[in-house]
């Protein structure tokens, strides 16, 4: 099977795409999201893929990017803000449903394979897809494979603590996790508002923060100043243990121009190198990246089983 389909399973929409080989787009729709039902959800991923198969006249493999992962102790569906979908089989269920594999993966994960694959961070060993947006997440792609580890979390950074706190950052605002001081509560776009609304008193969101900064406002230009520090002292970690060739981010924080010009600046403060190659990119595909690396997902699927077939018939 040459083509790929993907599916994003978000909160309020399913967007599915289909690529060819090469990457290029030759599908693409969105429905709502059946809300509160798991059986309607899984009927409207089916009544995706055989509307995109009637319209290019062709099978293609299946990946699911998804809020939450599946769980390597259960199989069963965790850390979903879709609350419906947890404690359920979603993988096999529509691998039922659509009578083939499918693999469903963190929508994070699938970000940073979209970008590992064809976009900002092409052709590199190893990238770190970050998602900064209302919440704060990141996948690992090392040779152009989607990594998760024994519990399914590879790349959840956010819910460690933020390092190197100054005293005014102990014990760190409250987070959903049940800890304090995560770098998700800092770095998310909730959280740039927070820290905005706690030093001047005023809320003003993320991106009015930026724009307001770009005007010359002395107050949002220090959150700004505060926020890239804190990045910077977060991704000093991951590339001390990851080393990776690129940091892409993503997510509503990505759009942040200025980002890209004054964390790498900072980085050498932190970093345990020398020198710090890692390169930090802006996405190539935007919010396509989670679709588009759900549909590259897929492609793993083919060349497993193509790999174990060639197995069999050398045996």
């Amino acid at each position: 099977m040459s083509l790929r389909i993907g599916l994003d399973l978000g909160g309020t929409k399913i967007e599915i795409v289909e690529l060819d080989a090469a990457g290029g787009e030759v599908y693409r729709r969105r429905v709502p999201t059946p809300r509160g039902s798991y059986e309607g959800t899984i009927a409207a991923i089916v009544d995706l893929v055989a509307a995109a198969e009637r319209t290019v006249g062709q099978r293609g493999t299946v990946g699911v990017g998804m809020p939450g992962a599946i769980s390597p102790a259960t199989g069963l569906v965790k850390n979903a803000n879709s609350t419906w979908i947890i404690g359920r089989p979603l993988d096999v269920d529509l691998a039922g449903a659509l009578g083939r594999p499918v693999r469903c993966a963190n929508d994070a994960n699938c970000f940073a394979l979209s970008e590992a694959t064809d976009g900002a961070a092409a052709g590199a060993a190893i990238v770190f897809g970050v998602i900064v947006g209302t919440g704060t997440g990141g996948g690992v792609v090392v040779n152009g494979h989607v990594c998760t580890g024994p519990n399914a979390i590879a790349g959840e950074w956010g819910h460690n603590p933020l390092p190197w706190p100054a005293d005014d950052e102990r014990p760190g605002p409250a987070c959903y996790c049940g800890k304090y001081g995560c770098i998700e509560t800092f770095l998310s776009g909730p959280g740039m508002t927070h820290d905005h609304e706690r030093a001047t008193g005023t809320r003003v969101d993320a991106a009015e923060i930026a724009a307001r900064a770009a005007a010359g406002d002395a107050a949002c230009d220090a959150t700004l100043a505060r926020y890239e520090r804190r990045m910077a002292r977060a991704l000093a970690t991951v590339i001390n243990v990851l080393d990776p060739d690129v940091v892409v981010l993503g997510g509503g924080m990505s759009n942040i121009t200025r980002l890209y010009e004054r964390v790498p600046l900072l980085l050498p403060e932190y970093v345990f190198s020398d020198h710090v190659a890692t390169r930090l990119a802006a996405p190539v595909h935007g919010d396509s990246s989670g679709v588009r690396g759900a549909a590259w997902l897929g492609g793993e699927i083919e060349r497993k089983h193509g790999k174990r077939k060639n197995e069999n018939e050398n045996a």
